[in-house]
């Protein structure tokens, strides 16, 4: 009964590291991520969809290509909300980290700028591949979606009887659409964006038993409340 007693007491004085082990996957899975955008612009064979529409709301407002794609990511956030969708710490991250790492990647990148169209395809598609992986990494956290990947899984679940690469290969149409009529530049990289990209979530995430959608994500307030 001594040796129970003590056993108790010790455990509760353990620090609980799940909250900071999840924050360490959230900053890998950023990374992964942003290392996986640096990979399609740096391909040089057209804007991908969001890129696309920032560029186009650029053109018709005083914000340059960041700020453009920071009311992006605020309009996602806002329709996840009226959605009655949970907010997360990675959510807000997402929205601080990732344009910044993907600039990083790119200030740093030691290739010159590609100029041929087999080799920006198969990086194209091996950014596509890093994406997938950074977006599995920092959903398994359960503390939120990126604001663009949030608002994919927001409409995903209302639509569940479709694989959801197939309903990232229809925002990504929407997106490219509204850009394009805004001004936005659209290339080869584009149309393969849209379709090679929910393709091989797809595969990548049938290929591991991987569902996005199943995931059940803390919000801010839940997070720092314990829970």
């Amino acid at each position: 009964m001594k040796r129970l007693t003590a056993t108790k007491r010790l455990k509760s004085t353990w620090i609980n590291f799940e909250p900071f082990s999840s924050l360490l996957r959230i900053l890998l899975g950023l990374s992964i991520y942003s290392f996986g955008v640096y990979l399609t612009i740096y391909v040089n064979i057209g804007l991908a969809p969001w890129d696309c529409l920032a560029v186009g709301v650029s053109r018709h407002t005083l914000l340059n290509y960041g700020g453009a794609m920071a009311a992006v990511s605020l309009a996602a956030i806002v329709i996840q909300l009226l959605l009655h969708e949970r907010i997360g710490i990675a959510t807000v991250l997402d929205a601080i980290i990732t344009g910044n790492l993907t600039q990083l990647f790119c200030n740093i990148s030691p290739y010159p700028e590609n100029h041929n169209l087999c080799i920006g395809v198969a990086f194209m598609l091996f950014g596509f591949l890093f994406i997938a992986l950074g977006m599995y990494v920092y959903m398994s956290a359960e503390m939120g979606y990126g604001p663009k990947d949030g608002l994919l899984i927001a409409i995903g679940k209302r639509m569940p009887k479709i694989p959801i690469g197939i309903v990232e290969i229809l925002l990504w149409a929407m997106a490219t659409l509204i850009g394009w009529l805004l001004g936005g530049t659209v290339g080869i990289g584009t149309p393969t964006s849209i379709f090679g990209a929910g393709a091989v979530m797809h595969l990548f995430y049938a290929g591991i038993g991987f569902e996005p959608r199943a995931l059940h994500h803390k919000s801010i307030s839940e997070t720092l409340r314990g829970g």
